[in-house]
């Protein structure tokens, strides 16, 4: 494909070609309207655009199933042996450069496939905004990972296959769901077997993506194009609050379960720096969809009103636990408190008697 690529460039131009191909695109929506604009699109130029959603989707691959399991393992030895030499710092820093990258192609790629209609221009804001996001996730979980393994190594085995079986089987289990009929329009030449086959690598990278970060390519096997073109805020504010608990509730056990071999580092320190840095990669993800996002203007609804939509459920859903609790201890009282309403009541009546005895008396 590069030499390939790299012939089509050179070459272009030099030769008239036989045909083109005529592209409609709409622009995005100014003051409430949008313009469609027809581009020709040459044979040279059309094999060249092939050749680069090859490439990206190819990084995307190679930066989750090489690089993000290579900085895992080198950082894991770093802490093991306790010094980072040059030669690693180099490797490790050009797995993190790879990944980061893997992901932001997987960001643009998702928004170019759920807006293919339009004629998308993403600014250099929105790729640093995207970088940074980036950048953060993924180093601070590969951190919790690794000083989760340090201390409790048998079950870092349990803590990722559960991650990746829950997120492998996710897209088959709302496929059955759904009960939509098996996809057959992946590829003409395959069997039914080669399209299993096919889909489960598909949701294979699913899940090695989301193990480290944020897939911004939602898989939908009841979709013809096998990707979600939705915006779905609900999934996404789960898979981030859960994402959290989780990266808490791991930094906890190697606080706990931490040996002398930390002694040198400030643990409670580390902590809170490991935390930090996965909420700024948060903040940074949602300046990106609230003020960077190249079709922000084809939303719906923003992401402040998307947070304040969820933020309303989980109020409603605490609220309605506390007046079930609330329900429940009345319920408990009431056996108690009508006991105490008839010895009142007893109480009143014998007053009253006495009363009227003493009247009667001295009348």
């Amino acid at each position: 494909r590069c030499v390939e690529a790299f012939y089509i460039y050179f070459h272009a131009g030099r030769v008239e070609e036989p045909y083109v191909s005529i592209t409609k695109k709409r622009q995005m929506p100014k003051d409430g309207y949008t313009e469609e604009i027809e581009k020709e699109v040459g044979q040279a130029e059309g094999k060249l655009c092939t050749h680069r959603s090859a490439f990206s989707r190819a990084s995307v691959i190679q930066a989750f199933l090489g690089s993000a399991p290579q900085l895992t393992l080198q950082l894991y030895i770093c802490v093991l042996q306790q010094e980072v030499t040059v030669a690693r710092s180099i490797f490790m820093v050009l797995s993190l450069l790879s990944i980061v990258y893997g992901a932001l192609r997987c960001n643009i790629l998702a928004i170019k496939i759920k807006y293919d209609d339009y004629d998308i221009r993403v600014k250099p804001a929105a790729y640093l905004c995207i970088f940074m996001w980036r950048s953060f996730e993924i180093a601070t979980r590969v951190t919790v990972l690794v000083l989760f393994g340090s201390v409790l190594r048998i079950w870092i085995f349990l803590v990722v296959l559960l991650n990746f079986l829950g997120f492998c089987l996710y897209p088959w289990i709302i496929f059955w769901l759904s009960k939509s009929p098996f996809p057959e329009n992946i590829e003409k030449e395959l069997s039914r077997l080669g399209t299993t086959i096919v889909l489960c690598l598909l949701t294979f990278l699913y899940a090695g993506i989301n193990m480290f970060c944020w897939s911004a390519v939602q898989v939908e096997l009841s979709d013809p194009d096998l990707i979600s073109k939705s915006q779905n805020w609900y999934q996404m504010t789960v898979y981030y609050i859960m994402r959290l608990m989780e990266n808490a509730f791991l930094l906890l056990m190697w606080y706990i379960y931490k040996t002398d071999f930390y002694l040198y580092v400030c643990s409670p320190v580390l902590v809170v720096q490991l935390l930090i840095g996965y909420c700024m990669g948060i903040f940074f993800m949602l300046v990106f969809y609230q003020f960077c996002h190249p079709c922000k203007k084809l939303f719906s609804s923003s992401v402040t009103e998307a947070l304040l939509s969820c933020f309303k459920v989980l109020y409603f859903i605490c609220q309605l636990h506390k007046s079930t609790r609330l329900t429940g201890k009345v319920a408990v009282k009431s056996p108690e408190n009508s006991d105490e309403a008839r010895g009142s009541s007893k109480t009143i009546d014998s007053q009253n008697g006495s009363i009227h005895h003493s009247v009667s008396s001295n009348a």
